[in-house]
């Protein structure tokens, strides 16, 4: 009898053990096994969910914490290699206006501008330049401002038909002293109006047009803006005749600070954040912008508006 009872005290005893080990002691020790991997830096061991009861709801709060602090991490490398990025390009293309200024001025106190007809076109050349870094600078603040929604949009009413006409007009003079043609279409009735800042779309406009310029990559340059109606919104389609994207790029040209191998081999100069610029405009619009593109036959850059209707204001 006595036997049975040391026995029972046993299994009893043995069994509680185990239920204490496994409901207290091991979850303890693994909770202390993930702290001590999460203090040595180690955001990548996973140990998985536990299996109820209390302190196993505290190791998956852990493996929850673990994982934030690692999302955490991994977005802070990220935005250290972008920044990176930014200020190596930054650099470089401010050091090539930078280096050109410097040997016009040289040239010029070396007496190489020796003619009326050189130090006019010395002085015009580092007037240009020093406008591309004035450009360049401003590219960068707005994208800034924009970025954390810093910029006040003045929204106002538009005609589609007269504020697209009247750019057009604007449009193809500057096009026309460049050499470039421009093709406009409207196809939009008088009537049609839409809600937009017209400075920022303005800006947008001419974003993807001084794009389309830089990489024309010939002569006979040609540029189309088409205005369609496209039920409740108007799409707008800006192309060129020029060299065109690499279909492995073309995804992602509004990246900010996105640039292809054929613009980071040009000579021309950039911020890579002027259609990063255009897709925020048009998106803080309530628009939809996208690209299309065949390498050697141009590129096409279309976003659309929503009209405004009179039931809004119901």
């Amino acid at each position: 009898m006595g036997y049975l009872v040391v026995f029972i005290i046993l299994i009893v005893t043995g069994t509680i053990a185990g239920i204490i080990y496994k409901q207290l002691i091991w979850p303890l020790m693994k909770a202390g096994d993930i702290i001590k991997h999460m203090a040595e830096g180690d955001l990548d061991h996973e140990f998985g969910e536990g299996s109820g009861g209390m302190i196993n709801g505290m190791i998956e709060n852990l493996e929850t914490i673990r994982e934030q602090i690692k999302d955490i991490h991994e977005d802070k490398r990220k935005s250290e290699e972008e920044t990176r990025e930014v200020i190596s390009n930054i650099s470089h293309d401010l050091r090539t206006p930078i280096t050109s200024i410097k040997g016009y001025v040289e040239g010029i106190m070396d007496g190489v501008a020796d003619t009326p007809e050189k130090m006019d076109r010395y002085i015009k050349t580092i007037y240009n330049k020093a406008n591309d870094m004035d450009r360049l600078i401003n590219e960068l603040t707005l994208y800034s401002r924009l970025d954390t929604n810093s910029v006040p949009y003045n929204f106002h009413m538009l005609g589609v038909c007269e504020y697209f006409n009247d750019g057009a007009l604007d449009i193809g003079l500057e096009l026309e002293a460049k050499g470039i043609k421009l093709e406009y279409r409207n196809s939009v009735s008088e009537d049609v109006v839409i809600v937009a800042d017209p400075e920022q779309l303005r800006r947008v406009i001419n974003n993807i047009i001084t794009n389309s310029i830089k990489y024309m990559g010939r002569e006979d340059g040609t540029i189309s803006i088409t205005i369609l109606d496209i039920g409740d919104s108007i799409k707008v389609e800006i192309a060129d005749n020029g060299k065109g994207i690499a279909k492995r790029d073309l995804p992602y040209i509004f990246d900010r600070f996105y640039r292809s191998d054929v613009s980071r081999n040009s000579s021309k100069m950039g911020s890579g954040i002027g259609l990063s610029i255009v897709r925020k405009i048009i998106e803080d619009h309530g628009g939809y912008i996208w690209a299309a593109s065949t390498e050697g036959q141009g590129v096409a850059i279309n976003f659309t508006l929503h009209k405004y209707e009179n039931k809004e204001l119901k």
